[in-house]
């Protein structure tokens, strides 16, 4: 069943408030809107085949579908982390442990890395930082509230997105606060965040508001301001325009989309807009060959020119199945549902060639690409390798 675009953003809106937006609380509808069904797998001619190289646990999983630990990628080393505070480290050849620390903390946000350190945060806002080679605490910070993504290093500073609009950088040696910008949230947000770009000589993050800005990470000073999208509409939900998928830096560009707003090319220097397209997605794009990749709201892949924001496909053959972002894989393009499928779409057209079944009750955290492999975190707590053979 498909509906119309207008009764569908009004339908998606809801869906998704009842299970990622904070402060919602009720909502009536139509008895007709619950009988949606998400779209059926169809059999299709496998053109690739995938094979699951290793899988290992790494704790208790992903539960509650609405806070996704995401694994992130060290040298030849894959580091992970479970919502009671377990964080792990393993070989990404084999899937061997390397190292495994307990904080004994509700876990909310991670697993990143950078300069030589694993960081996590949690629901009371306190960020830990790890030595990568072996897992020892090196120390903790504390911020305002919940973190809900990983924390981003460039060697000085880590710095954090909170789910109050809150960005703060950290001293990256002892943890200590150095400075913190406060966005004007929205009444309604979706339940999330973006995590921050951090260079040398620049943060990039993007906020409910559907901004996106750049500071210099020395002091927090402002270096451009850029809004994505304005919000539109008589109610706050049909208002919110939350840049919850972490913004790609490719080269000189930004690409970042919000959600029902626009995907956006920014230029990094300046934040001038490069090019727009309508669009609604709480991912991360995905880039590869000169092309842009969204999974939008309704869970349709879509394929724009990087360079001029022109679409190229659209594929909307996993209506409804809470699909992941993108990601590349050796020359395909792979997403993840909810009942635990891996599917690989052709970068030319979209059509699908290949898929297989991940399960570990399905999969919400981002895919991690290595260009040839792909890592993936399930809601069991698995991580897995896969590789096209």
């Amino acid at each position: 069943m498909r509906l119309p675009m207008k009764q569908f953003k009004t339908l998606t809106t809801l869906l998704l408030c009842t299970s990622l937006v904070s402060g919602c609380s009720w909502f009536g509808g139509d008895e007709d809107d619950a009988a949606i069904e998400p779209a059926e797998l169809v059999k299709f001619k496998q053109e690739v085949s995938v094979k699951r190289q290793w899988s290992t646990s790494v704790g208790s999983g992903n539960t509650d579908h609405r806070n996704s630990l995401r694994p992130a990628l060290g040298k030849d080393v894959v580091f992970a982390g479970d919502h009671k505070g377990s964080v792990t480290a393993l070989n990404l050849s084999n899937g061997k442990r390397l190292w495994q620390t307990d904080l004994e903390a509700p876990v909310s946000g991670g697993v990143g890395y950078g300069a030589g350190m694993v960081m996590v945060g949690t629901i009371e806002g306190v960020v830990y930082a790890l030595d990568a080679n072996d897992g020892q605490l090196l120390w903790t910070g504390q911020v305002s509230s919940e973190v809900l993504t990983d924390p981003k290093s460039n060697g000085e500073v880590v710095v954090v997105k909170t789910i109050d609009n809150r960005l703060f950088a950290l001293d990256a040696s002892t943890g200590e606060e150095l400075w913190q910008h406060d966005d004007d949230a929205p009444i309604l947000s979706v339940r999330g965040t973006s995590a921050p770009i951090v260079t040398n000589n620049m943060v990039l993050s993007g906020f409910d508001s559907g901004k996106m800005i750049a500071f210099n990470p020395e002091n927090g000073s402002l270096i451009w301001e850029s809004r994505l999208a304005l919000p539109q509409g008589r109610t706050e939900l049909e208002r919110m325009v939350d840049i919850d998928g972490d913004p790609l830096l490719v080269g000189d560009v930004i690409y970042a989309v919000t959600y029902q707003g626009r995907l956006g090319a920014l230029s990094r220097g300046t934040g001038r807009s490069l090019w727009f397209q309508d669009s609604s997605s709480h991912h991360a794009a995905a880039h590869s060959a000169g092309q842009v990749y969204v999974t939008e709201s309704e869970d349709t892949v879509r394929a724009f020119q990087a360079g001029s924001g022109q679409e190229i496909w659209s594929n909307d053959g996993l209506f409804l199945r809470q699909v992941t972002g993108p990601a590349k894989l050796a020359g395909t393009v792979a997403v993840a549902d909810g009942e635990g499928y891996l599917h690989l779409l052709d970068p030319v057209d979209g059509h699908f060639v290949g898929r297989t079944k991940v399960g570990g009750g399905g999969v919400s955290s981002p895919l991690l690409s290595t260009g040839n492999s792909l890592i993936v975190q399930s809601n069991n707590g698995s991580v897995s390798v896969y590789k096209i053979r």
